[in-house]
């Protein structure tokens, strides 16, 4: 009877271990496809979040051609203004030399 109460204790220690051990590997398991979805997951917005750079890149780059198209534009009337006015402050100042001396 004492060696029946022992095989049945051996053959429950030995279930137990064999769960024990089923329990570690699906946790193993979990942890890994957990661990290979979250992988997935941040590599996936990895790419949204380049993707969404590279759209606003370009955005802001055809803006900021836009806006140096425009200063360019307006240097480009402004020195024309200070020529025009050079000129026509160069005539005056050559007409009255002209005037004072002759």
């Amino acid at each position: 009877m004492a060696s029946e109460a022992v095989k049945k204790i051996l053959e429950a220690e030995a279930l137990s271990d064999k769960k024990n051990a089923e329990a570690r590997r699906q946790r193993e398991d979990i942890i890994s496809s957990a661990s290979g979805s979250s992988s997935l997951a941040i590599q996936k917005r990895i790419s949204e979040a380049t993707s969404e750079a590279s759209k606003l890149r370009q955005k802001y780059d055809t803006q900021l051609e836009e806006y140096r198209k425009k200063a360019e534009a307006d240097c480009d009337r402004m020195i024309n203004d200070i020529k025009q006015m050079a000129a026509s402050n160069s005539d005056k100042a050559i007409d009255e030399i002209i005037n004072r001396y002759f």
